[in-house]
């Protein structure tokens, strides 16, 4: 069985559910998209979606309210990027939360202006919380219909594990309901979302370290150091190559974000930390040097979640504090048309840096970060051997220096994911003694040209040796 290391699992539900805008080439074509939707959903008191990305719609600048308006102006609209560290707003929506050009940029976070200050549409990273406080509280059934649209999914595409990258107390209800039912079709291993509010009541008796004969698993927790690469959120130690002016955003000061680490480790807690930019990962890889030997917590097995532009020179420290690289294949060959545009040449060279990782005996845990990129884990072996998309572009290969062989990237998926969820004595290999996890693909994957890897089919998905889902 095919295990994805980071995901988020009701954001995959979600973009179920509403419209999705991951397909969208072009502002006109993500407009129409739009529209369409609104005229559709006349009774939906907010219009929601995911997916935009301004870079495959050559445009240079984030899109506006203003053109969010010409489409839908009667309701609010609340689009969030690709990556889920901006999000596009509409002039109602804006106005429902406030947000005027007097508002400050919050901490860790940036109101996009025009050459007057007013805002113009896009939140990106912390700001987006200025509007998401506004938004209507989600109900139960949308909750549980938002769970059983990614469960099946994720069975559809041959995944009989996944770790959830942020759960609140209303997921860990909810998951703990579904495991009592029978209805957890996908092995979810938890990562609390943040050190804070739902830390304090989903921490009171400690890790969950299993729930419903292994269906179930909270016994990490999940923080932010920084943004993403594509809005310019990712904190970088010298200015973005296209903006000279931008150094990104660290979420929080490194006294901060150490209580909160240290806070979780000494309550027994994997702590995973997503870190994009070469400044994010530095400022954590500092945390972890001092503090995983000062809370004698090692055997907890810490991770950095993504480790997406290292400083060479801070590569080998995951290795020698013993920290996990989670890394998504797939990020690398959708980010390849602007990495190098925002980080330069030199900077690059640490970027996606699988094939350095292993060669240091990193183990990596992979996954894709669903809904920023698709669930299906055959896209992401494709994308760790080849180093191209699904076009077979570039035709050698992204920095294919830096590519996984097919068992690499295999082991990767199963038995090295199963590692970095404390689950490698049972799930990860076909061994006897281990619970019955497997699928049955349309092709052999060893032997089919690697090119094709992304087109793998999955006729069934067994999980705890019964069937989940048949073709």
């Amino acid at each position: 069985g095919l295990i994805d290391a980071h995901g988020h699992v009701f954001g995959l539900g979600q973009q179920l559910t509403q419209l999705d805008l991951f397909n969208s080439t072009s502002l006109a074509g993500a407009l129409k998209s739009i529209g369409e939707y609104a005229g559709a959903n006349p009774g939906h008191p907010w219009l929601r979606g995911r997916g935009w990305n301004q870079e495959n719609w050559k445009l240079g600048r984030f899109p506006t309210a203003a053109e969010l308006d010409a489409v839908v102006s009667d309701r609010p609209v609340w689009l969030e990027r690709v990556d889920g560290h901006a999000g596009w707003a509409n002039s109602r929506a804006l106005a429902l939360a406030g947000i005027t050009k007097a508002t400050p940029d919050p901490v860790g976070g940036k109101i996009v202006r025009d050459a007057n200050g007013e805002a113009t549409g896009v939140l990106v990273d912390t700001a987006q919380d200025l509007l998401t406080k506004v938004l209507p509280p989600q109900t139960e059934a949308e909750s549980r219909t938002m769970l059983d649209r990614a469960l099946s999914e994720l069975a559809r595409v041959g995944l009989t594990s996944v770790h959830d990258a942020g759960v609140d107390v209303t997921q860990d209800r909810l998951y703990r309901a579904y495991a009592d039912a029978g209805k957890l079709t996908t092995r979810v291993y938890g990562m609390i979302g943040g050190a804070g509010a739902d830390f304090d009541v989903l921490a009171k008796n400690g890790p969950l370290n299993d729930y419903g004969n292994g269906m179930y698993a909270l016994r990490a927790v999940k923080l932010y150091s920084d943004g993403a690469l594509g809005s310019r959120g990712a904190a970088l130690i010298k200015p973005y190559s296209d903006d000279a002016h931008s150094h990104g955003l660290l979420f929080f000061k490194s006294g901060q974000m150490d209580t909160m680490m240290t806070k979780a480790m000494r309550r027994g807690y994997q702590v995973n930390v997503h870190a994009i930019g070469d400044a994010g990962n530095k400022q954590i890889l500092d945390i972890y040097q001092k503090e995983v030997s000062a809370t004698k917590s090692a055997a907890q097995r810490h991770r950095i979640e993504h480790a997406q532009v290292v400083q060479p020179g801070d590569i080998p420290r995951f290795k020698s504090i013993g920290i996990i690289p989670s890394m998504q294949p797939t990020h690398a060959t959708s980010d390849k048309n602007m990495a190098e545009t925002r980080v330069g040449p030199e900077r690059i060279k640490g970027a996606y840096a699988w094939r350095t990782f292993l060669h240091q005996g990193s183990r990596i845990a992979c996954g894709s970060d669903f809904p920023v990129e698709a669930p299906n884990p055959f896209f992401g072996l494709h994308a760790a051997v080849t180093r191209q998309d699904a076009q077979g572009q570039p035709v050698a290969g992204w920095y294919p220096n830096q590519a996984m062989s097919l068992k690499e990237a295999f082991r990767c998926f199963t038995l090295d994911a199963a590692y970095a969820g404390h689950r490698e004595d049972s799930l990860g290999s076909l061994e006897a003694g281990k619970l019955a996890d497997f699928i049955i693909i349309d092709q052999d994957l060893f032997k089919m040209p690697t090119y094709d890897i992304h087109k793998t089919g999955v006729l069934e998905t067994w999980v705890a040796g019964k069937q989940v889902f048949k073709k």
